[in-house]
């Protein structure tokens, strides 16, 4: 038994019929000159003239200046935090943390630094006030120095003595460049360190610790003019 190739037949728009229903069943074959031209005139004539709905929708690009006011009010009608701190995910800041005339390690810019913005966000481990006196004292016991440890609220603290970021480098001072700010990201709240003022080139990052006040008292070596004495 021999199988011949279903022949294809033309349709009176000149297309190809498929004899078996399906192109891809009937393997490759070459489109005449003639066919592919009168299909490309076709086309061309319908990319020409778009119907009249599409015509509408086919506005010229907004300038820049009106792409610049719509970003400015959308911010403006949004959290600006959480659209800064996705900013800072993104766009991380260059710093380094090396020795520093204040105390120990510090952390100093890479890059000038703007006014109010998002340098480092303070990572630990989320702990409670009860957990956090433990490690205090266990802390102590094994000789570490320094703890670092950041109170969130009441009863939430961020430990980031062995678990964080270049943020815990970061050197009080009575005249700091930044402040530290808590914000609310996904009902998940954060320390964020923001710039108070413009900083330069290997600078060093400071802000004011605000510990409560004690009657043992933590001397304070920043230097600045309108030293307080103590960090407590």
């Amino acid at each position: 038994t021999s199988f011949s190739t279903p022949k294809k037949k033309k349709r009176d728009d000149g297309m190809r019929e498929h004899m078996t229903g399906c192109a891809r069943s009937e393997g490759y074959y070459k489109i005449d000159k003639k066919d592919k031209l009168k299909y490309l005139n076709n086309s061309r004539a319908f990319a020409e003239e778009p119907p009249a709905d599409t015509q509408v929708r086919n506005r010229p690009p907004r300038r820049r200046s009106e792409q610049r006011r719509l970003l400015s009010s959308f911010t403006g009608s949004c959290d600006s935090d959480l659209l800064k701190f996705n900013q800072l995910k993104f766009r991380k800041k260059k710093l380094k943390f090396c020795k520093s005339h204040i105390h120990d390690w510090g952390l100093f810019a890479m890059e000038p630094i703007a006014a109010d913005e998002m340098v480092i966000e303070y990572v630990g481990q989320n702990i409670r006030q009860v957990i956090a006196d433990m490690r205090e004292k266990r802390y102590e016991d094994e000789g570490i120095g320094s703890s670092y440890m950041f109170r969130v609220d009441h009863d939430t603290i961020i430990d980031a003595t062995k678990c964080g970021n270049f943020a815990r480098f970061i050197n009080h001072s009575c005249n700091p460049n930044c402040y530290a700010k808590v914000i609310t990201v996904e009902s998940q709240k954060k320390i964020v360190i923001y710039s108070k003022q413009h900083i330069n080139v290997n600078e060093e990052i400071t802000y004011d610790y605000k510990f409560p006040i004690e009657d043992v008292k933590i001397p304070c070596l920043c230097g600045s003019e309108n030293c307080r004495g103590t960090l407590n």
